[in-house]
């Protein structure tokens, strides 16, 4: 219980420093570099070798479906003035927007990506030896960044509001597509006028995504100091009990709220590195659960390798005093999603409240007095009882 009590106290230390003495660390911004720079030094404390390593990434989450639904617009305005080539037109540029969303929303290079601004980051890159000679890897990861605070995750209502929305869009982009391929065969004269509930959605869309970009930046305590601080908690205790047959690499890592830039750059540069490798994502772990995900996504879905969920039921079946329980979220994704892309088993363990709600998701609120100590102790010793089961499975 001591140790527990220890790890607690590092671990909401490290959360303030990062929400409270560092503050909004917006992707891409100097606070977010101060952040990673904080995080490697206290790698660096510990023995570790700590690396900082920069990549470029986008500076909103919301541009990219902005620039689509500006094209779901020209669309629409081309399509009836052109004749037949205006079709043709008309069909490209709503195949393209729709495509290169759907890209976007799976994390993949597409055209959307080409054309936006781009800025500096960096993740914070750490291995922990194992006591033995390693049989697997595991990769530890929590981002350093935190969101801004949009009206559309303002409320429970809004956030269920904007979820529903996300799929209608969807639908309606797509349905536009298609009539307009098939205006180029059939040009009929109720085409046109059918997609102006398309057009509706595409002007929300961008309203919603202008009034998102001007939000400030949240303090990010639940989201994500939570994560980033227990990656460096959990670094402590590897370098004191290191794991006997697992080679845990810890990663800090940026703009994770814009498309997880950070997650797909240290996947790109060390996945040949890893040996039999599982990953686990941490988010938001200081306000309610902790849960491990099972389904996440939005449109696009990704789930959870089934053996490591089936090991969290089991550890948790194994410890019912830290109350932990199976969640999914929609209309969000985690860094699992990243492992998982690239072939990597992995999970995310989660502060979900039962009901599924991400408590202060992108809120204002989202400060340190919220954190629940209580909470944080289940989640830790649950991380370390999950940490333990994964080592003793690579032992056989």
């Amino acid at each position: 219980m001591t140790k527990r009590t220890d790890g607690v106290r590092s671990w909401l230390g490290h959360i303030a420093n990062l929400a409270e003495g560092i503050g909004p660390r917006g992707s891409t911004t100097e606070a977010e570099r101060r952040a990673a720079e904080y995080c490697a030094c206290v790698l660096q404390d510990l023995g570790l070798r700590p690396e900082i390593e920069g990549f470029l990434s986008a500076r909103s989450i919301y541009q990219p479906h902005l620039i689509a639904a500006g094209l779901m617009l020209v669309s629409f305005a081309v399509y009836p003035i052109l004749g037949g080539a205006g079709a043709g037109l008309a069909a490209a540029l709503a195949w393209l927007a729709l495509v290169s969303d759907l890209l976007e929303l799976s994390f993949r290079e597409n055209p959307l990506r080409w054309v936006l601004p781009k800025a500096a980051s960096q993740n914070v890159v750490a291995v922990a030896p194992s006591a033995a000679a390693p049989r697997q890897d595991l990769v530890l990861i929590g981002h350093l960044d935190s969101h801004r605070t949009p009206l559309i995750f303002s409320s429970a209502g809004w956030v269920a509001v904007y979820k529903a929305f996300t799929t209608v869009a969807f639908v309606a982009f797509l349905g536009q597509a298609a009539l307009y391929t098939l205006g180029i065969f059939s040009p009929a004269a109720w085409i046109w006028p059918a997609t102006l509930p398309v057009a509706l959605c595409a002007l929300l869309l961008i309203g919603l995504c202008l009034q998102a970009d001007s939000t400030p930046f949240s303090a990010g305590a639940n989201d994500n100091a939570t994560g980033a601080a227990l990656v460096v908690t959990l670094a402590e205790w590897l370098r004191r009990q290191p794991l006997r047959h697992t080679r845990v690499w810890l990663v800090c890592s940026g703009c994770e709220e814009v498309q997880h830039y950070g997650a797909i750059d240290f996947f790109r540069r060390h996945r040949a590195e890893l040996h039999s490798p599982r990953t686990i994502a941490f988010e938001m772990l200081g306000c309610a659960g902790p849960a491990w995900l099972v389904r996440e996504g939005i449109v696009v879905p990704f789930h959870a390798n089934p053996e490591m969920a089936g090991l969290a039921q089991r550890v948790a079946e194994k410890h019912p005093e830290l109350q932990a329980y199976p969640g999914r979220i929609n209309g969000g994704n985690t860094e699992m999603a990243d492992a998982l892309r690239v072939g990597i088993p992995a999970i995310t363990l989660m502060g979900l409240a039962p009901s599924g709600e991400a408590p202060y998701w992108h809120q204002v609120g989202d400060t340190v007095d919220q954190i629940d100590a209580k909470v944080l102790s289940r989640a830790l010793a649950f991380t370390w009882e999950y940490l333990r089961a994964l080592d003793a499975q690579a032992a056989g």
